[in-house]
């Protein structure tokens, strides 16, 4: 397997800029996730990588070897795209074998390597149905068969579960995961889907407008984002935001006074920061009944989920933060409430720039 290295990749369309100077390392064997919003370059990225687009501007390395200038057949990519792409008119066996076949690869060899991957996948029963014949799920993994019958170095899936329902998604991203490091194969996968990238990833490379915000584990930009659009794209419900004055020692939020929280203390004096945007996410609070040190508000309104409700509270006209709260808790509308936020998972970011303070001094 094989490391990708991507160094200063710009591409553009037209005037259109859809990769503005990207630099990211994949490791050999890493599962690395391009997540974005739809329009924010990571398809475009990962055609880059496979070769279907020569950036124009900047270098695509296997390794240490300069593939640029390589089409996709020479790079050694199994590429798995969104719809499948399945041919209707060949059986299973012959949409998997059909990459062999093309490399003219002997007959005993199409057929040994064809069964072993379809059993891997558990389609090894489906090999004599044509794609109309499958389901979903069944469709994905011969697609995904077909990319891992050729061994290639590095395997790019662009949104591959997304036509899958909601159950066999779930399904179907723990197989994937699973058989990536049975094979120890460095992968690409981009998604929209905040929740596929945390589940799956061993890095997760953040897009936005062509500009990769911030790379880490899933739990580094889940619980440390970089930008504040980071902490608002992951999370489900994303991560709340609320403005601030610094004010002898307290953040005032309206009516509330929380105490500047002690990781902050020396950085917002040393930058002398006077507003500041309040991050936390919603399992990192509760709320407690009546009015006292915290964030004051009123219930707006609660939605259970069975063993858990999200209650959503007012904190001004206009300003609202969502909570985790028990099921058995009982809330009324208009109720007085307070939040009391863990102060360890707060997360504070500069009100102009919408970075997040610790990475200001980088």
């Amino acid at each position: 397997m094989v490391s990708v290295t991507l160094k200063n990749i710009t591409k553009k369309f037209g005037k259109f800029i859809a990769l503005n100077n990207i630099n990211l390392k994949i490791q050999e064997k890493e599962f690395m996730a391009l997540l974005g919003p739809s329009g924010s370059g990571k398809s475009t990225l990962l055609y880059t990588i496979a070769g279907i687009y020569k950036p124009t501007s900047g270098k695509v390395y296997f390794d240490e070897r300069d593939v640029t200038e390589l089409p996709p057949k020479d790079r050694n990519v199994g590429l798995v795209f969104q719809n499948w792409a399945l041919y209707p008119h060949m059986r299973v066996f012959k949409n998997i074998a059909f990459p062999l076949e093309l490399k003219k690869a002997p007959k005993e060899e199409i057929e040994k390597k064809v069964k072993e991957v379809a059993k891997m996948l558990h389609i090894d029963h489906l090999l004599d149905r044509y794609p109309w014949q499958l389901s979903g799920g069944q469709q994905q993994r011969v697609a995904i068969a077909r990319a891992l019958v050729k061994e290639p170095d590095v395997l790019l899936l662009d949104e591959p579960l997304s036509n899958l329902d909601a159950l066999l998604r779930i399904e179907v991203r723990a197989e994937l995961k699973r058989l990536q490091k049975e094979l120890g194969i460095t992968a690409v996968y981009v998604t929209h889907d905040q929740a596929e990238a945390l589940a799956m990833a061993d890095r997760i490379a953040v897009i936005r407008e062509g500009k990769i915000l911030q790379v880490g584990t899933p739990d580094e930009v889940y619980h440390k984002p970089k930008y504040k659009f980071v902490g608002g794209f992951l999370g489900n419900p994303p991560m709340n935001f609320v403005e601030a004055e610094v004010e002898n020692g307290y953040l005032r939020i309206y009516e509330s006074r929380i105490p500047v929280p002690a990781q902050y203390k020396e950085l917002i004096e040393k930058l002398d920061i006077k507003e500041v945007l309040l991050g936390f996410r919603p399992h990192d609070a509760e709320v407690v009944k009546g009015i006292s040190e915290g964030l004051v508000g009123e219930v707006y309104s609660f939605e259970p989920l069975g063993r858990e409700q999200i209650v959503t509270v007012s904190v001004n006209s206009g300003a609202f933060v969502k909570v985790f709260a028990l099921e058995g808790e009982h809330f009324t509308f208009g109720e007085k409430v307070t939040v009391k936020i863990r102060e360890d998972r707060i997360v504070l970011f500069d009100k102009k720039t919408e970075e997040a303070l610790e990475f200001l001094e980088e």
